[in-house]
């Protein structure tokens, strides 16, 4: 299992995130297979394996998107397999998507105060009434707001309307919404798509800094291998909805059966 301690006697940490022997099937189409692997608490983890490998299947069977069909997920010990997605994410995990899902005519800020608004603690009479502690917490949601845009270097484009940010801008707005639902575990759905090498670079050192910063774990899905072989400690491949390999970033590349079903594509381009 992923982020497990090989040695002798090692105290085993309860992951943050596993799943056992986790299966999804369409009628007679089993897109996941038989899945188990786990993630370390704190740490960065990959999730690759080519197109139609199961991989944004797994992130919507974590985030309750799609109910599972046989095995479990545990969150921190926890099972919340079949959980709604709304309990998922209370329990802090949130995710950004492979395509992009922002409140386009929104501006920058008002896209990451809306998941802000997740955490206000004020009922629907004191918003009405625009009573103190109604005012008190909208002061400090817009403070938590403008802070996330800052770390996240969106700070001056925090006025302009979602659609108008640059692409790669756009992939960064999303993932400083997601923090604003102040996760544990971050799903990232393919990031770095459609960036050039410089942004994916960027977008690198930043996933890196969030971990850090936050206090987070990090489980993402890249087909960039840079990204992946650069920022994760440990990658898990899918091949067919079924499990390929499982180890840190060399012991991975070097694998025969990852090349011949993934790395090696991308060789062949």
């Amino acid at each position: 299992m992923s982020g497990a301690d090989p040695r002798p006697g090692a105290a085993q940490a309860v992951p943050v995130l596993e799943l056992r022997g986790l299966t999804k099937r369409f009628g007679g189409l089993a897109a996941v297979n038989d899945v188990s692997f786990a993630i370390r608490e704190g740490g960065i983890s990959g999730l690759i394996g080519p197109n139609g490998a199961g991989k944004t299947t797994i992130f919507n069977l974590i985030t309750g998107v799609y109910k599972v069909s046989a095995g479990s997920i545990l969150f921190k010990g926890s099972p919340i397999t079949d959980l709604e997605p709304y309990r998922i994410a209370d329990l802090g995990v949130t995710r950004t998507f492979q395509n992009i899902r922002l409140f386009k005519n929104l501006s920058a800020r008002d896209n990451v105060l809306t998941a802000c608004h997740m955490s206000a603690r004020y009922g629907l009479a004191e918003a009405i009434l625009r009573l103190p502690r109604y005012r008190r917490e909208e002061k400090a949601l817009a403070v938590k707001a403008d802070g996330l845009l800052e770390i996240m270097g969106l700070a001056d484009r925090a006025d302009l309307t979602a659609n108008n940010l640059p692409y790669g801008l756009q992939r960064r707005l999303e993932i400083t919404r997601a923090l604003a639902l102040d996760p544990t575990l971050l799903l990232l759905d393919e990031p770095a798509a459609g960036m050039n090498p410089d942004e994916t670079e960027q977008l690198m050192l930043l996933i890196s800094d969030i971990r850090k910063r936050f206090g987070l774990s990090v489980l993402v899905i890249e087909h960039h291998m840079d990204l992946i072989m650069g920022v994760c400690e440990h990658i898990h491949v899918l091949n067919f909805g079924c499990s390929l390999a499982d180890g840190d970033p060399a012991v991975v590349a070097g694998d025969p059966k990852v090349v011949e079903a993934y790395l090696g594509q991308e060789d062949e381009r």
